[in-house]
């Protein structure tokens, strides 16, 4: 019997991480006392597993959700890693891992520290860790025989490359790690990446655009950015490895926080192999991480007039389009007109796979996801979950065979 698309529920609050199988929600696994980094996320990785990183256990963790089925483990892997983690990528094949540190619950950079990971040295996994520099930075992975890792730098900004191998080879005790290759960025603003495993590229999102690098034999080359065609910024980026195109959400309007109600949303869009860009209004509100399922991409968007999920078929042709606006149950707990959308409120996670049309978001503080055929928007079921999945909790939707590792950064 094919095995039925899989989700991971992490409540990083509460601290437990569960494994439903869809449709039905039926509860398959579940691991308490695992804190999930909520910034670094989910990372899919071939063979239909995830890796995380437990921020108060400071380890990074690779999940088998289908692994108990055939008799294995749900925890394939651990691997002792620096945190808080910040952000967490792979390469292609899913062997040679990274993971960067920021503030975690502080106000001002304070960690330099990166880890390298090699999920298949002799011996299990092993990691190193280094000093760079203080901040919050952005990593890829590039390249499978000699990988680089790449961090994103702000303030000032820069990309620093370093060899994987020679992280992996350096001493312990945390030594500082020289760039085997630096590049500058002129933007100070950098916040989100993505990685084109066919053709080598790295994407960098800033105030003035897209910036693009490709790899080549070690190399980092700087090519022309990408604009946003029109007011504002993205600030998240993900790949659709299937359709081969670049997504994020452009935000614009007031620039305070609290003034977050006014805020206008486009999705933006870049066709990676034809070059072609475009932007789709989204309304008004807070939208910022989207799900790219097997027919669709779809975005949450928070608003004091009524949360709603977004629907867009991918195009190319034709363009991208809203195709389905679908009403989400409001949150006791919601943002506020007069504060800000992320400090002590309720949010919304959202995740769905290439290889499926469903689609699952949260309903923060209530303990309840809804999960919704976008290929038929009226097949909807409300799973519930044992904790109240405070802060919107984190998701990833599994399938076996999963393109979706052909995404390798974490989201």
């Amino acid at each position: 019997m094919p095995h039925h698309p899989r989700l991971l529920v992490a409540d990083h609050v509460a601290g437990t991480l569960r494994v439903l199988n869809l449709p039905d929600g039926h509860e398959s696994s579940v691991l308490h006392g695992r804190h999930l980094a909520e910034h670094a996320g989910f990372l899919a990785l071939p063979g239909a597993r995830a890796a995380f990183v437990d921020d108060r256990a400071g380890e990074l963790v690779v999940l088998d959700p289908y692994g108990p089925d055939e008799g294995r483990p749900l925890i394939a892997a651990t691997a002792p890693v620096a945190i808080p983690a910040e952000h967490l990528a792979a390469d292609p094949t899913g062997r040679h891992l990274a993971v960067t540190t920021g503030l975690g619950r502080n106000e001002a950079p304070w960690s330099d520290l990166l880890t390298a990971i090699d999920l298949h040295a002799p011996g299990g996994p092993a990691t190193a860790r280094h000093r760079t520099r203080p901040g919050e930075p952005g990593v890829t992975v590039l390249g499978t025989d000699d990988p680089l890792v790449v961090l994103r730098h702000r303030e000032p900004g820069q990309f620093a490359a370093y060899r994987h191998a020679a992280l992996m080879a350096a001493a312990p005790s945390c030594p500082p790690a020289d760039p085997h290759a630096t590049l500058p960025l002129a933007d100070d603003d950098g916040h989100g990446d993505a990685h084109d495993p066919r053709t080598g590229r790295l994407f960098a999102a800033t105030g003035s655009g897209v910036h693009r690098l490709r790899h080549d034999r070690g190399r980092l080359i700087p090519e022309p950015s990408l604009p946003w065609n029109g007011p504002g910024r993205g600030y998240y980026l993900r790949l659709d490895p299937v359709r081969r195109q670049l997504w994020s959400v452009v935000r614009s309007g007031p620039p305070r926080p609290e003034r977050w109600p006014d805020w206008h949303n486009h999705a933006w869009w870049h066709q990676l192999d034809t070059g072609r860009i475009g932007r789709v209004p989204l309304g008004p509100g807070l939208v910022f991480r989207l799900a790219v399922a097997a027919h669709h991409v779809a975005f949450a968007r928070v608003h004091p007039d009524g949360d709603e999920l977004l629907l867009l078929t991918p195009g190319p042709h034709p363009e991208p389009a809203v195709t389905a606006r679908i009403p989400l149950p409001a949150m006791a707990g919601a943002p506020r007109p007069g504060g800000t959308p992320w400090d002590g409120v309720q949010r919304r996670a959202i995740a769905a796979s290439p290889a499926s049309p469903l689609i699952a978001v949260t309903r923060g503080g209530h303990g309840q996801i809804e999960l919704i055929d976008a290929d038929h928007p009226e097949r909807r079921t409300t799973l519930g979950v044992p904790t109240a999945l405070d802060e919107g909790g984190h998701l990833a939707l599994l399938c076996p065979d999963d393109p979706g590792s052909g995404d390798p950064v974490g989201r």
